[in-house]
């Protein structure tokens, strides 16, 4: 997989967390109340960024979003449907 550097775009996450989000029914708020219950603090203006692709997600945070969002971290990452 070739790497391109974007200084824009800081994830590739971005669209398929708002689809997940979506699906799932939850306001980003929401979405953040329930990383907070398992100890990954994320506000809801953080999870717009992340949307948005201008915020670098950690392993940890992509894990509990998936977690959260039941969803597998290959399709939030792109590499598989689901």
């Amino acid at each position: 997989m070739k790497l391109i550097i974007d200084n824009n775009v800081r994830n590739i996450i971005g669209p398929q967390l708002k689809t997940a989000r979506l699906k799932n029914k939850f306001t980003q708020q929401q979405l953040s109340a329930k990383l907070e219950t398992m100890a990954v603090y994320i506000d809801r203006a953080s999870i717009s960024k992340l949307e948005q692709q201008k915020r670098i997600v950690t392993d940890y945070e992509l894990l509990a979003l998936c977690e959260i969002l039941k969803v597998s971290p290959d399709w939030m990452l792109g590499t598989v449907k689901e």
